[in-house]
């Protein structure tokens, strides 16, 4: 505005004609330009340098995580077979089926197969339009936290804690995959964003004051539990405590927000959980992974307490005793540093020590340690400081989501999976961008700097033991950041020694401490991550599993060529069925065919029941229904990770329930082969049985709503309600039907 006074101011003294009225309003029109440009790089009262480093951030943070997604396959073919159905059904996008003919849910809620559904409807289901969505939020993610750390640490504060949650391999490795952890984590950053923007209001107006921007947070909370259920409130006890402590207001006004925020949290979740539990269970899919068909049971169990006390049942009927997570000693060959997190519990041992153990450490933790020493330094900082000081309040935020999150995710005892980490990232990216910012800013006194080198050493240090985990990947980058890591804290233990190399020297201990998580980070996204379980970082750090892999070293993705054929040719509305969720989400992939998960994910959910499936059979709805034949290794039986009975890999189809009556052991009679049928000769009928004209229904087991029968028929014992459904439709059409083997797999023919 400076130089458009002064040229108008130069004008109007001239006097001059036309010409120089021409020059002047010329000299005004560039004057505005170059105001307006130079608002765009530096808002007033911000550095230049901060919006085009902002800027510079982002968009190396979009090419990171946009790089190569259109060959990055399906990533989790669970989530993937049910986008696809979202782009086929209105009703299976809005209840997230697993098929497009909506007989079962996925275990999770849908908002993120919304996002990922709609763009699939508008750009084609495809892997890059499945997977762009996922890595545009986690650039919206990293602005967000950039935003809300500036506002009370500063510029450069912001910036690092930025790039602290790009450059984290686990954060890298979600946002190019489409499990709905992505979509809960911007939630979750935004929810803390408007929380920061809350205490700083100031505004009298309801959406301009504090009370609005806390209602806003309460309904991004809400939608969290859209995308993941309970595990997105785990930050709910770091976000109150800040409006708690330094909220404007008396504690009748903060308590009265904090209510007002709660409610629009319980309408902008609840809103979902009612429309399922008011919808007609018979028009809507079965609500996958409960026990009883609710959508609010699967919250508080399966995807809440469930986790964390290991208690839960994980699906329907034949349900097990949850075991224990098994201990390293337990595990036949098992690396205690090498243990992964995966289906059924298999993980490290829950503990204290949990998140600096094995590839969960690798994961994320590299900052953590700089991060406990920032949350420590700063709150002795800011131990006098009023109640209202920002900088504690940062501190509390951020530190109060950590902690907490933290604590619950090193106890959760059951169904652990090491990319839940990605919750810890953004506090732990924001304290040290904090911790780093302030230390710097009291450079001078000893103390001040002394924290900073140890943050630089505990940093180098850990560096070193997480790479020394994959020794044979890069072994000379382990050594290269101790050594960094040792100059930079002697560097910056020497600062006022240094006049003119301050800014160099931050600059250099600030690469030198993300130079480890960010080539583990550029490793990551050099791999293609398929399965139930990703693990970041190089391949050799995934144990028991891989690129295009599930837990467990299952391939991923890949249907057998002759069934796909199968499949394909079948027009019944479901084309076949399967028990589980592997076979039937890689198949509908494979094919564009509906298929029906008998089970749900694991095979032990009740849908459909005995009843149903034999109905749907009668009506010619179901082609065939594939059954995967059990393969055992020695000291390993009944495809259950180890320590861990009656659990299955995820979605593998297996005959019956591990330890259900007449359960065939190997060299057992009647244990079929691979490549021989089990109850009759390849595409022969079973003799003495027509399911047509009702005879065999004697299979029908009870407990499922089935008509009674002689349950010998079956060939199982007298404990079928002990039974999953999956065995009793299992047992039931294999008494029945005739039978071709093709690889491990039994097709079997419903409609001879």
């Amino acid at each position: 505005m400076s130089t458009i006074t002064g040229v108008a101011g130069d004008a109007a003294s001239s006097g001059g004609g036309d010409a120089s009225a021409g020059e002047s309003n010329s000299a005004a029109s560039e004057g505005r330009r170059g105001s307006r440009w130079a608002t765009l790089i530096a808002p007033p009262g911000r550095p230049r340098w901060e919006r085009p480093a902002t800027l510079t951030l982002l968009t190396a943070t979009a090419v990171v995580y946009l790089w190569g997604l259109g060959g990055a396959g399906w990533g989790n073919g669970y989530y993937a077979a049910a986008v696809q159905s979202g782009t086929r059904s209105w009703k299976a996008l809005l209840f997230a089926s697993l098929d497009p003919q909506n007989s079962i849910t996925v275990d999770k809620p849908p908002a993120a197969m919304w996002v990922m559904g709609l763009s699939g409807r508008i750009f084609g289901f495809n892997s890059w339009s499945m997977f762009a969505p996922q890595a545009l939020m986690g650039v919206a993610a990293v602005a967000l936290l950039i935003a809300a750390v500036r506002r009370w640490a500063g510029p450069t504060a912001g910036l690092i804690a930025g790039a602290g949650l790009a450059m984290i391999p686990v954060a890298a490795m979600m946002f190019r995959f489409n499990n709905p952890d992505a979509l809960m984590l911007l939630l979750l950053v935004a929810a803390a964003y408007c929380t920061v923007r809350a205490i700083d209001a100031r505004g009298e107006r309801f959406w301009s004051g504090s009370t609005g921007w806390l209602v806003g947070a309460g309904v991004l909370m809400g939608f969290g539990f859209l995308a993941k259920m309970m595990q997105a409130f785990l930050v709910l006890p770091g976000l109150t405590l800040v409006v708690l402590v330094a909220g404007a207001g008396g504690w009748r006004t903060r308590t009265t927000q904090l209510v007002s925020a709660g409610v629009a949290l319980v309408l902008s979740a609840g809103w979902y959980v009612a429309l399922v539990e008011w919808w007609p269970a018979g028009s809507r899919p079965y609500i996958g992974g409960s026990t009883s068909n609710s959508l609010w049971e699967l919250a508080v169990d399966y995807n809440g307490l469930g986790r964390v006390l290991g208690n839960q049942h994980g699906g329907g009927g034949g349900h097990a005793p949850t075991p224990p997570t098994p201990t390293p000693d337990q595990v036949p060959h098992a690396d205690p540093s090498q243990m992964r997190g995966g289906f059924g519990g298999f993980g490290s041992r829950p503990g204290l020590t949990r998140l600096f153990s094995g590839e969960l450490a690798t994961e994320f933790s590299w900052l953590l340690p700089a991060a406990l020493i920032a949350l420590i330094a700063g709150l002795w900082l800011t131990r006098r400081q009023p109640r209202t000081d920002r900088l504690r309040a940062g501190l509390l935020l951020w530190g109060g989501w950590l902690l907490v999150t933290a604590a619950v995710l090193s106890t959760m005892s059951r169904s652990f999976h090491s990319y839940y980490a990605m919750e810890l990232v953004p506090p732990m990216a924001a304290l040290v961008g904090i911790g780093a910012t302030q230390l710097w800013q009291r450079r001078a006194h000893f103390a001040a700097r002394g924290t900073l080198a140890a943050m630089s050493l505990a940093t180098g240090g850990w560096s070193f033991v997480l790479l020394h985990r994959t020794p044979e990947w890069l072994p000379w980058l382990r050594w290269t950041l101790v050594a960094l890591s040792v100059v930079a804290a002697a560097a910056l233990l020497l600062t006022p020694k240094l006049p003119g190399f301050g800014l160099a020297i931050g600059l250099f201990a600030l690469l030198a401490g993300l130079l480890g998580p960010t080539a583990y980070t550029l490793e990551t996204v050099a791999q293609v991550h398929n399965g139930g379980s990703p693990v970041a970082g190089p391949p050799s750090s995934r144990h028991g599993g891989g690129p295009g892999q599930y837990a467990g070293g299952q391939r991923a993705g890949v249907a057998d060529p002759q069934i796909a054929d199968l499949v394909k040719g079948s027009d019944s509305r479901w084309a076949a069925a399967a028990i589980g969720a592997q076979d039937v989400s890689t198949l509908e992939l494979s094919t564009g065919k509906a298929l029906l998960a008998v089970g749900g994910f694991s095979g032990r959910d009740d849908s459909p029941t005995l009843a149903r499936f034999q109905q749907y059979v009668d009506d010619h709805q179901i082609g065939y229904l594939l059954v995967r034949q059990r393969q055992q290794e020695p000291g390993q039986g009944n495809d259950t990770q180890p320590g861990t009975p009656n659990d299955t890999q995820p979605g593998t189809l297996n005959d019956t329930q591990p330890g259900a009556p007449n359960d065939t052991q190997p060299g057992a009679p009647n244990d079929s082969q691979p490549g021989q049928p089990n109850n009759t000769q390849s595409g022969n009928p079973q003799s003495g049985h027509n399911p047509r004209n009702g005879e065999g229904r004697g299979a029908q087991q009870g407990g499922t709503g089935a008509q009674g029968g002689d349950p010998q028929q079956s060939g199982r014992g007298d404990s079928e309600a002990d039974q999953s459904t999956s065995d009793q439709i299992t047992a039931w059409v294999k008494a029945n039907y005739p039978v071709t083997v093709i690889g491990n797999v039994e097709v079997y023919n419903l409609n001879p």
